[in-house]
């Protein structure tokens, strides 16, 4: 067995010693988004800090807990909050939760995030449906290095990296809704500053419509596991050059306040679709 595999794996255990409830389907929640975990029935609150190796969050909006639950009875298992590849500098450590999380049981990811609306028409407070990414986080992969078998296939195919099941389960639902869930590509960049407008306007050539610091290397890892993924970002601000506004954590922290419930109602009934 590699040592990444045997350590997720520990990890687990000790995880299933808290709370050994069978999951398929796990949800990460981005800045400002953990209040769905409000929505979720019988909880299991796992603080990080409590399981010895789980990487754990220093940025205020992720509160860093594992959080077993369930909606319509049936459960899942929530990440409220992540590590990033700027607070740690190492992709392996950000990503070792997803591959805990597949040492669970779970082989579908939901991931979100939030970001910053590159396209010029999308709107801070809007939602958008990830339908695929660039990876400009200039870190290389999570996947460099020795392969573990145990895990996936050393060359994986990332030709669909958003499952198109489980994104139109998330369409369909917020149509149902009647509500507005734009669709686009999610640019990924290492942080912790923010882009410059002349990064911006790069990313747009490159067909980027949202940007962050997040979510990529957990969706590169998860499609190296075979896990389905699908995506939302939280639009929370206009990237760096399409407003005047200087950009700060607290504009995104309050913004993911105001769109909370529609991003609550838009995940809850989705999670929900897929159980």
């Amino acid at each position: 067995m590699g040592q990444l595999y045997d350590n997720a794996m520990e990890i687990a255990q000790r995880i299933r010693s808290r709370c050994d409830r069978k999951v398929d389907l796990c949800v990460i929640l981005g800045s400002g988004l953990g209040a769905f975990v409000d929505a979720l029935e019988n909880a299991v609150v796992i603080p990080y800090s409590e399981i010895e190796g789980f990487p754990t969050s220093s940025v205020h909006g992720h509160a860093g807990n594992l959080v077993f639950g369930q909606l319509n009875g049936k459960d899942l298992v929530v990440m409220q909050g992540r590590v990033h590849y700027y607070e740690c500098g190492d992709l392996k450590r950000v990503t070792l939760p997803v591959r805990i999380l597949h040492c669970l049981g779970c082989t579908r990811m939901i991931v979100t995030n939030a970001a910053g609306a590159a396209n010029p028409n999308f709107n801070a407070g809007e939602l958008m449906l990830i339908t695929d990414h660039l990876n400009m986080m200039m870190a290389g992969s999570p996947l460099i290095g020795l392969n573990e078998d145990q895990f996936g296939a050393r060359f994986p195919d990332m030709s669909e990296p958003y499952n198109r099941q489980l994104s139109d389960i998330i369409r369909q639902t917020a149509k149902k809704q009647g509500l507005l869930l734009r669709e686009g590509v999610y640019c990924a960049s290492h942080g912790p500053e923010y882009e410059t407008p002349a990064e911006v306007r790069l990313f747009q050539k490159l067909g980027a419509d949202a940007v962050g610091m997040s979510t990529v290397p957990e969706v590169v890892v998860a499609n190296h596991m075979l896990m389905k993924v699908a995506g939302i970002s939280c639009l929370t601000n206009k990237a760096a050059g399409l407003s005047d506004t200087k950009l700060s954590h607290a504009e995104v922290m309050e913004c993911g306040k105001k769109v909370a419930h529609d991003f609550v109602t838009l995940l809850r009934d989705s999670v929900s679709a897929m159980l």
